[in-house]
């Protein structure tokens, strides 16, 4: 009997699930916790002489599904994204079924995120922009 080793060790989807919710809980901080039931999109924060821009990777959200709201000191972003599915009429119709899943590593579901706001900012002149799957949230300086 011969037997293959395989590069990958047991259970690595779990580690890298488990490594990931580390790590968004250590560096994206008590701000940012949302109830459980979802996931957390990530977030790049830009400064400009005039603006603070917060880039939120939102691929594959419909972006009439993305709700933008301040409330005291902080940004907060919520919506749903679908589980990604190729629409290709082929795979259905040679099975009769859907495809097995073997890995799922791209979050689904319900999503929210919350910035806190920088002291010193127009609140009311935010603006927001879908760009390419990213949500570019603009939030200008006083």
């Amino acid at each position: 009997m011969s037997m293959t080793a395989t590069s990958d060790p047991p259970f690595s989807n779990l580690g890298r699930r488990a490594n990931k919710m580390s790590e968004q809980m250590m560096h994206k901080g008590y701000f940012n916790f949302c109830p459980s039931e979802t996931w957390t999109p990530s977030v790049n924060l830009y400064e400009h002489d005039h603006a603070y821009l917060v880039c939120v990777d939102l691929a594959g959200v419909d972006k009439e599904k993305i709700d933008v709201e301040v409330h005291d000191n902080q940004l907060t972003l919520r919506g749903t994204r679908p589980v990604p599915i190729f629409d290709d009429q082929r795979t259905q119709s040679e099975t009769g079924r859907r495809p097995r899943v073997h890995l799922m590593e791209i979050d689904h579901g319900a999503f929210c995120r919350q910035v806190e706001l920088p002291v010193g900012v127009l609140r009311e002149q935010i603006t927001a922009q879908y760009i390419n799957g990213m949500l570019w949230v603009e939030i200008p300086k006083s």
